[in-house]
């Protein structure tokens, strides 16, 4: 299988960026529960031009991580695994049920309760930790299944776009709305007419944010709208798509990733803490993560199978598949990120943010066992 140079290059950074992302939390961790803890929580609460830095993180920051995936879609499309769609079909299929699964079983739990809103929060998996964890197998794992893993990875995160743009976003304001969609129909028409200018695509995406943040619709959206408008060329050396992934790969995972798990993994673990895991909440997504992702990877990918829709790609057994399952249940990044939008109450949110660690530390290290076993 021959490999683009890009997807070597996409597997590098994510694989570094899971150690520093790691580094950052245990960082992060430490300092909410020292004497520091109130004034690390004050400083994320700063108030710059009316919001909160931690804000700025969430709805600014994030936007270029956004973007970059959006960009990393774009070319698995056109050129990459997703381009066939024979290649593309076993790991669409793979993350349809590594999101509906896991969805339900967290309304098994939560269904009419407070906390339903947080069904969105086990369907997403964490590419930097998952690819981290994978690269650490190195050559006892196929070439495939790590190819496999990223194109699932990356379709999962166009799903939880999709979950946060329908299911997460506030009451429309529609004139902003649609002067954020003009903007991005006008980049598509420049698109069409050649025009190269990266700066005018990048001076459109920050007024499309802008407009999409006071719209309603959650403003990282913009980033993966803008990513589709950029300029692609199927050679890289005149692609200024490829062009911009090469130059972000290293802000994302060094920067951009580090400064979000600073902001959003200061919990503080209270007295009495082990209590939570009984909460529906708590039972939805550590059952959905643990058990929803590889349940629902290996059940949708064996029925596609069994109907000869698709076959499992050269090198891949279905132990290896079942490894992979679990990896998918590192939520980390986007699953945090769903629980700011999902809920609003401080304690369930520090909660819920603790249970995802603890599910995404376990599907970890039970993919990593899983793997390391069946490959021998």
């Amino acid at each position: 299988m021959k490999v683009q140079k890009i997807f070597i290059n996409f597997f590098k950074s994510q694989q570094a960026g899971g150690v520093i992302l790691l580094f950052c939390t245990i960082v992060s961790l430490f300092i909410a529960n020292s004497s520091l803890g109130i004034s690390y929580e004050n400083f994320w609460k700063t108030e710059i031009f009316g919001h909160h830095l931690d804000h700025w993180v969430n709805d600014g920051l994030m936007v270029i991580f956004f973007f970059l995936i959006g960009l990393e879609l774009k070319r698995e499309v056109i050129v990459g695994e997703l381009s066939s769609f024979k290649n593309a079909l076993l790991p669409i299929i793979a993350a349809i049920g590594g999101m509906l699964v896991p969805a339900l079983i967290y309304m098994n739990f939560n269904s009419g309760t407070p906390t339903e809103s947080g069904f969105g929060i086990p369907m997403a998996t964490d590419i930097a930790f998952a690819i981290g964890i994978l690269s650490l197998l190195g050559k006892r794992v196929p070439l495939s299944l790590k190819v496999f893993l990223t194109a699932l990875a990356v379709i999962d995160d166009l799903g939880a776009i999709m979950v946060i743009a329908i299911f997460y976003s506030s009451a429309i304001y529609w004139i902003n709305l649609g002067i954020a969609l003009a903007i991005f129909v006008l980049l598509l028409m420049l698109n069409k007419m050649r025009i190269q200018s990266i700066w005018i695509y990048l001076i459109g995406g920050i007024f499309m944010w802008y407009f999409m943040l006071h719209s309603g619709i959650h403003a990282t959206i913009a980033g993966v709208l803008l990513a589709i408008t950029i300029p692609f060329h199927k050679d890289d050396s005149l692609s200024k798509s490829y062009k911009l992934q090469h130059v972000l790969h290293a802000p994302v995972a060094f920067l951009v990733l580090p400064i979000f798990a600073l902001a959003n993994t200061a919990i503080i673990i209270n007295p009495g803490w082990e209590s939570n895991f009984g909460e529906p909440y708590a039972l939805g997504i550590l059952g959905g993560l643990i058990l929803g992702k590889p349940l629902g990877i290996l059940l949708f990918c064996l029925i596609a199978v069994i109907l000869k829709a698709c076959k499992l790609p050269t090198g891949m057994n279905w132990s290896n598949l079942t490894g992979v399952g679990f990896l998918a249940g590192i939520g980390f990044t986007m699953s945090i990120f769903i629980t700011l939008l999902a809920f609003d109450d401080w304690e369930i949110i520090n909660n819920a943010k603790f249970m995802i660690m603890c599910a995404s530390f376990f599907a970890g290290i039970i993919g990593y066992i899983w793997l390391r076993i069946s490959s021998k």
